[in-house]
């Protein structure tokens, strides 16, 4: 009887430790949704149009991976993949390539990050974050200039700021 009770808590303490091994290995992130990806897509395109840029515009989640791209009809070939891009170059650097532009500039200690495949170092990619924890990026590419891409992104990210946050 003594031996039955030793292996029966033996097996429950093994069994208690692997349940706590298998959480420990695991993580859930959050991400932005495909609707509200969609939302900051057409609020970053309808600002550019406001200001008579034809864009593309591209929101990924915090993996880099696309979730919404649009294009104005106009917008030259080259923004689609320059706008993915840039999300891809602020999520993965958890920064705003506006910022990257001066940070890996020629003779700057972070000017190799330009030779990274996908890397877009040019303004325009912005970071989507909510209770500081990141969620996503938008990227705009097409108006004349990164600090007007820049403006466009931000309208976008303004569409589900309030939203984010309340959750």
């Amino acid at each position: 009887m003594t031996r039955t009770r030793i292996a029966l808590a033996l097996t429950s303490f093994l069994l208690a430790g692997s349940a706590l091994a298998a959480e420990q290995f695991t993580t859930q992130a959050a991400s932005l949704t495909t609707a509200a990806a969609s939302k900051v897509a057409q609020a970053a395109l309808s600002e550019c149009q406001k200001g008579g840029y034809v864009v593309a515009v591209a929101v990924v989640d915090r993996s880099g991976v696309p979730l919404a791209v649009l294009r104005d009809n106009l917008a030259g070939p080259h923004t689609p993949q320059t706008a993915i891009g840039k999300a891809w170059t602020a999520v993965s650097f958890r920064n705003n390539t506006s910022n990257l532009v001066e940070l890996s500039g020629p003779g700057k200690p972070s000017a190799g990050i330009r030779d990274i495949p996908g890397v877009v170092a040019l303004g325009g990619g912005l970071t989507i974050s909510a209770r500081g924890i990141l969620l996503g990026a938008v990227g705009v590419s097409g108006a004349p200039g990164g600090h007007l891409d820049d403006i466009c992104g931000n309208a976008g990210i303004k569409a589900i700021q309030a939203s984010l946050e309340l959750e």
